[in-house]
């Protein structure tokens, strides 16, 4: 006989834990099957790990630039090996810490390997479970590029994220946001890094002058970066990797290749279940996260849009807030904010000024300078800009591109803005206190308008 809950969520990263307490919070008796740890790839793999190493090059780079702050470190090294018990210690805390929301919420979590059998039914590992609602959350696993398979110094960005050892060299393939911030990190510890990218620009996704000025950074962090080439004929050997890319031959220490994800159907019996896929392998959801079958719903990298943690913990709530009954907010896709942690960090929303002039809008620019205002110059980081796109016609925000220290922080008073249905002049005329990054924020709005009192 079948064990009985009102919601089972498959899948215990941020997108399926997230969902699961909201469900449990909704008075649900709810479950999460999780086939490896709590937290998911993020909390283990990714996300945590890769921004727990990036801390420690940020704070590498803080102490060879400390003489001018009248701090002075001689010859400051970097031992990869204590930066990364650093690191197992922030994913222990943080997998700790949604355990504890586990047992504080009374949700069953259950090891193992969920498949979907119908009719609201689930298998884990011979266990049988049934629930009216179910929650789809598997991620998304890592895709090799054409010719190569992963293992044998070609690794993914979880073993470059993972890596207890320091390379000599690192190339690596596709320089979207992990592996951009791969290469920041690893250049600031000393390895040589090639970075390379099929398309025409670092950060493919984002304004191209925002990209610009990440490139520009990455070649002082060691980072040799190639655009418009792809990585061929890769030839892993037991001391190193052997390619080719536009001409030229290299041989590096690790392949890392962060080129593409796919959604982790695999096993999750989808087809006998009636859940419908389509391009990509993605799950076809309605704006209520609902799948062709009836009581599945799907969230996260299973289903379009950007493939963000945040983006997935909010489906989710979306999910089992529709199978409650209650009145749901759709997401606007294009309004979710991108994170970036390289140095310096990139963080966007909206519309770029190209997809803004392609779309027929009236474009209006507010560019401003992060050296501009006080912050940036008594923190000694005063590279990157603020970039506000709007409509001229109603002052209606667009897009907000930031690319400089705190810019992963400073973005969200962009996005709530938006979402109040505030326009740039009603952020330009909001007192931001003095002396902090945001008033670089609030400079742009008031460049958009014609207005920056600061350039």
């Amino acid at each position: 006989m079948a064990d009985s809950f009102d919601t089972i969520v498959i899948g215990g990263g941020p997108g399926g834990y997230v969902t699961a307490i909201r469900a449990a919070q909704l008075g649900m008796k709810t479950a999460v099957v999780e086939m490896a740890k709590l937290g998911g790839r993020c909390l283990n793999e990714a996300c945590i790990p890769a921004k727990a190493m990036l801390r420690s090059a940020d704070v590498l780079s803080e102490v060879r630039d400390g003489e001018e702050f009248g701090v002075t470190a001689s010859s400051p090294s970097f031992d990869i090996t204590v930066a990364g018990k650093r690191r197992d210690k922030v994913i222990k805390t943080m997998t700790g810490g949604v355990g504890g929301l586990m047992k504080k919420n009374e949700i069953e979590v259950v090891d193992g390997h969920g498949t979907l059998t119908g009719g609201g039914g689930v298998s884990v590992e011979g266990r049988e479970l049934e629930a009216k609602t179910i929650v789809l959350a598997t991620g998304s696993v890592p895709l090799p590029i054409p010719g190569t398979t992963f293992g044998d110094r070609v690794i993914d960005t979880s073993g470059a994220w993972l890596m207890n050892e320091q390379p000599k060299s690192l190339a690596v393939a596709g320089a979207g946001a992990s592996g951009t911030e791969i290469a920041s990190a690893f250049g600031r510890f000393g390895t040589d890094v090639i970075l390379l990218e099929m398309l025409d620009q670092v950060l493919p996704i984002e304004d191209a002058e925002i990209a610009k000025v990440v490139q520009r950074e990455l070649k002082k962090q060691n980072v040799n970066v190639v655009t418009g080439t792809a990585v061929e004929d890769v030839k892993p050997s037991g001391k190193g990797v052997e390619f080719s890319y536009g001409g030229e031959k290299a041989t590096v220490d690790y392949l890392c290749i962060a080129a593409g994800r796919a959604p982790d159907t695999e096993g999750l019996g989808l087809e006998a279940a009636g859940v419908k896929t389509g391009e990509r392998g993605l799950i076809e959801v309605d704006e209520r996260m609902r799948t062709s079958a009836d009581g599945i719903y799907a969230i996260g990298d299973l289903v379009h849009g950007p493939a963000l943690a945040h983006k997935a913990s909010d489906e989710g709530i979306i999910a089992v807030e529709d199978a409650a009954g209650n009145k749901i907010h759709p997401l606007s896709y294009e309004d979710i904010p991108g994170a970036t942690f390289c140095h310096p960090q990139v963080a966007s929303f909206g519309l770029t000024e190209a997809q803004a002039t392609e779309r027929g809008h009236d474009v209006v620019i507010g560019r401003f300078p992060m050296g501009g205002v006080g912050a940036p110059t008594v923190y000694g980081d005063r590279i990157g800009m603020v970039k506000v796109v709007g409509d001229a016609k109603y002052g209606e925000l667009l897009g907000a591109h930031i690319v400089g220290a705190r810019a992963t922080d400073l973005i969200v008073e962009m996005v709530l803005a938006k979402q109040l249905e505030a326009g740039f002049e009603e952020v330009a005329r909001t007192v931001h206190p003095h002396p902090t990054f945001s008033e670089a924020v609030m400079e742009a709005n008031r460049a958009a308008g014609g207005w920056a009192t600061h350039v």
